[in-house]
């Protein structure tokens, strides 16, 4: 689910729809949660699925850490990327923003950390572009993107945040340790799906048996 204060405006006809802010979203602000309407499709039912259907899930889902691609009941599917994003996934189950982020401004979000199966190009428009994401971003930039969400992490529990109660129990509890300083924190990193890893321990692909 994506924040309250946000709304899915048109774009142009080459980007389609995004997702703005209607309201200051301040650095440290949850602006997405994986709540429990979302709807997970393993491998073997995209499979399944017909052209157009697989078509449309590729273009609304991202790849989670299983191996599944999520496609969110809400517009979170219209948040487009941007390579000085003001949003970052973490490894806590929600996207938080990383700076502050205005009225009438675009929420935009990482897409290396999305488990991209193909090269994707790029058309931010920003100094820094990095013209494509592909999946070996994460293991690339992990760390300096740990850097970013944990700056905003320090903030959480200062703010307002509308969508906490939708964090799941144990994650939420994991991060209420870590902000305490009683657990570790949970790098980015452990959002790479590992395809070798999922076989070795279901035995076929996404736990599908």
């Amino acid at each position: 689910m994506m924040h309250p204060n946000t709304q899915v405006r048109f774009i142009n006809g080459a980007i389609g729809c995004g997702v703005f802010a209607t309201r200051f979203i301040p650095k440290g602000t949850i602006v997405y949660v994986k709540d429990a309407l979302e709807l997970e499709v393993s491998a073997d039912q995209y499979a399944l699925l017909t052209p157009v259907l697989q078509e449309a899930v590729e273009k609304y889902s991202y790849i989670d850490e299983r191996g599944y691609r999520i496609l969110s009941w809400d517009h979170a599917k219209y948040v487009n990327h941007c390579c000085n994003c003001n949003t970052m996934s973490t490894g806590y189950g929600f996207e938080i923003a990383i700076r502050d982020i205005y009225p009438d401004e675009e929420i935009t979000d990482e897409y290396g950390l999305f488990n991209l199966e193909a090269e994707m190009p790029l058309s931010c428009a920003q100094p820094n572009c990095r013209q494509k994401v592909g999946k070996y971003d994460l293991d690339t930039y992990f760390a300096s993107w740990d850097e970013k969400v944990q700056s905003a992490l320090e903030l959480v529990k200062a703010l307002d945040q509308p969508l906490y109660p939708l964090i799941e129990s144990d994650t939420r509890h994991a991060l209420e340790q870590y902000l305490a300083h009683l657990a570790e924190y949970r790098s980015v990193r452990g959002l790479k799906f590992h395809e070798e890893a999922s076989l070795a321990v279901t035995g076929s692909p996404n736990g599908v048996h």
